[in-house]
């Protein structure tokens, strides 16, 4: 559609002025949407449906979402001053605005990862080589969907009858056994490191909320020890901003997702203190008074390596003037890859065109939200309206920069949606009803995200509770159990 664009210049990072090319905005659409198999991820109706059929084909969906993009330009005044035109990064929140606005949420984490991976390559944080696109390279979800195809749990259809005809043991045994096997080639790539010449002085352990980093962290643990490796365990949660410092939003919800929730300055002073010996006086930090509350001293030994489970644990800034060599890194996310019909394209009978997969963050949602129930008397519509800082902060720092890890860990079980399932539907069930989001109409990513995953839920073939909670099929270490609850993994005591 034809839009008055008043709009004449952009500035570049470098800060020099060049032609606006609304063409470029088309592209960089188009590539996300590209990306992720088309536009077609993100139909809603009753939401965007109007824009599918406006478009017509993506790249007339691509053009019209950049018409919108175009319209918010030039709603600002300041872009019309010759010299103050709008800069690279005002076009790039704009662009991701329209796309989440309008419900293309796919499309728009998608943009994100690229837009921030191609930031820490202009960083030089992580190499070209290590920037992973949309994050989910192609090689690596074609080898999850392999696993899953094999076993004939690549599809809702295919993991339900496995639960009916009890066969579901079978599969939590193998998947066991590949994050086994796992965690054996993690411990040996440290290992190897080492006997290498590498002397690692810090393993980060760093990933996705909810995606298993506490039992991978203790499991990893346990291999490296009974090698001979010693180590010390820091509570970054110690850094946190006192309350004051970390503002409210309208419904008196804080940002902790950021990096910058931290004392990064702080950390990274002490970090470089333990590497060369010297004792830190770390903080001590009351969740319950909202503020640090002591100091401890903390000193490493020289045969001792620092371990950290972060969310946030690759951000640049907290390792910064610290030599890689220094430094092993594993990354795990819950990346289960699972095939539901897509309601944009009719079913044919043998044609997987209709398919989509499912999001891999709406299992970590889930397993949040009981987390967050059982151990910090959060409702499931707090963890839900909440979401939006997790998958800001997620795509911001932490899926861009996983190029940069020694070791990728897949934490994500076909077991998983089955096993969650009876803690959320059914009686006692914590999953929220639809009227209490009637309070909030205007959390429309709260809103998709709802009717996704209560379809996901609807759609998946449960375990009773009984056999949720049965260690002889779901044994206590299994990642799961950190949020269904049963776990045997003994969490060590952070210094």
């Amino acid at each position: 559609m034809p839009v008055v664009n008043k709009i004449a210049k952009i500035r570049k990072r470098n800060h020099a002025l060049v032609t606006f090319d609304q063409g470029r905005i088309v592209r960089a659409i188009r590539r996300a949407a590209d990306s992720v198999d088309g536009f077609t991820q993100d139909y809603l109706p009753g939401i965007n449906d109007r824009i599918f059929a406006a478009g017509g084909t993506d790249e007339g969906i691509a053009e019209f979402l950049s018409d919108l993009v175009v319209i918010c330009l030039n709603g600002d005044p300041r872009h019309h001053v010759s010299n103050f035109p709008p800069t690279v990064e005002e076009i790039q929140d704009v662009v991701l605005h329209v796309l989440q606005s309008n419900g293309f949420t796919t499309v728009a984490d998608a943009y994100a990862c690229f837009r921030w991976g191609h930031h820490w390559v202009r960083e030089r944080a992580i190499t070209e080589e290590e920037f992973i696109g949309n994050g989910y390279p192609p090689e690596q979800m074609e080898s999850y969907i392999a696993w899953n195809h094999e076993r004939d749990c690549d599809t809702v259809e295919g993991l339900n009858e496995i639960v009916r005809s009890g066969r579901i043991k079978g599969l939590i045994d193998d998947a066991l056994d590949r994050y086994e096997s796992a965690l054996d080639r993690a411990a040996e790539k440290v290992l190897s490191r080492i006997e290498a010449g590498d002397e690692i002085r810090m393993i980060w352990v760093s990933g996705p909320s909810s995606s298993g980093k506490t039992t991978t962290t203790v499991k990893l643990t346990e291999r490296l020890e009974r090698a001979g490796l010693r180590f010390l365990m820091l509570n970054l949660d110690d850094y946190f901003w006192s309350l004051i410092e970390h503002p409210t939003d309208w419904i008196d919800d804080r940002n902790y997702e950021t990096p910058e929730a931290l004392d990064i300055q702080l950390l990274n002073e002490h970090l470089h203190a333990l590497i060369a010996g010297e004792t830190i006086e770390k903080p001590v930090y009351s969740f319950k008074e909202g503020r640090r509350c002591g100091m401890k001293e903390v000193r490493l030994d020289k045969d001792q390596i620092l371990l950290h489970e972060c969310l946030h644990g690759f951000y640049p800034p907290i390792t910064a003037g610290i030599d890689r060599k220094l430094i092993f890194r594993l990354y795990i996310e819950a990346m289960n890859p699972l095939y539901e019909p897509n309601p944009m394209i009719p079913l044919y009978q043998g044609d997987r065109s209709n398919r989509r997969l499912t999001k891999f963050e709406d299992v970590r949602l889930l397993r949040r939200s009981l987390r967050d129930v059982k151990h910090r008397n959060h409702p499931p519509l707090a963890t839900l309206l909440h979401w939006h800082y997790v998958r800001a902060g997620e795509l911001f720092s932490i899926i861009p920069l996983k190029g940069m890890a020694d070791v990728v860990i897949n934490g994500g079980m076909p077991f998983d949606l089955p096993a969650l399932k009876p803690f959320f539907i059914g009686e006692g069930g914590i999953w929220p009803a639809e009227e209490e989001l009637e309070d909030y109409p205007s959390f429309l990513d709260a809103q998709i995200r709802y009717r996704r995953v209560s379809h996901l839920l609807d759609s998946i073939e449960g375990l009773t509770l009984k056999q949720a909670e049965d260690h002889r099929l779901i044994p206590g270490d299994a990642i799961v159990r950190e949020f269904i609850g049963g776990s045997t993994v003994k969490i060590p005591h952070n210094e």
